[in-house]
């Protein structure tokens, strides 16, 4: 996952009872297919080259069982470790705020909620009849990833769509090297973390 042409469009199907979806090039080509393994104890997650799932690219599986603080790691093909992103415990509360961290276990990017807000007002209303089908027209979170000096690299962004299925993946600056493997692999996690907490 290098060299990709953004903005990355990703797609969580509803027809499926996993935890699926597509990312796309800005091209509308399929660069991933990700898929959450269901009743696994140890959460795990697949990311192949495209819908058929006919080749495994990546692998993020956590390091505990059902906890709050877990670290996921990336796995690519070869066996080799790329990654992790780590959600930050009782900071994430109230803001998402992750970090990803590169193969030598060092912080190379850190992912923060830009509004709690939208997400607090998405989560209460998106429980009513009726007007829940609408919030996703009203209330799109966004996640912006820095390095740690501060640089804005990357903004996701929840689209206006029924049922939350769409996001976006802008590019804001430059990638140094090995960070755009592990940016696309982080947010793909943390998409999978944010959806199921609301």
């Amino acid at each position: 996952m290098n060299a990709l042409n953004f903005p990355l469009q990703l797609k969580f199907r509803i027809t499926t009872l996993s935890n699926d979806f597509e990312a796309q090039d800005a091209q509308g080509n399929t660069i991933a297919y990700v898929r959450q393994k269901m009743l696994k104890l140890v959460e795990e997650v697949q990311v192949f080259n495209n819908e058929s799932r006919s080749e495994l690219q990546y692998t993020i599986k956590a390091d505990r069982w059902l906890d709050f603080t877990a670290t996921y790691t990336f796995t690519n093909r070869q066996g080799y470790e790329v990654g992790k992103i780590v959600r930050k415990g009782w900071a994430s509360l109230w803001k998402a705020h992750y970090e990803i961290l590169d193969e030598h276990h060092n912080t190379d990017l850190i992912i923060r909620e830009e509004n709690p807000w939208t997400k607090v007002f998405d989560s209460m209303l998106g429980e009513l009849p009726v007007i829940g089908m609408l919030t996703g027209y009203f209330f799109n979170p966004a996640y912006i990833l820095t390095r740690p000096d501060g640089t804005q690299v990357v903004r996701l962004k929840k689209e206006a769509s029924f049922f939350g299925r769409r996001f976006t993946i802008d590019k804001l600056a430059e990638f140094e090297t090995g960070e755009e493997e592990r940016i696309v692999l982080g947010l793909m996690m943390l998409l999978l973390l944010e959806r199921s907490r609301g």
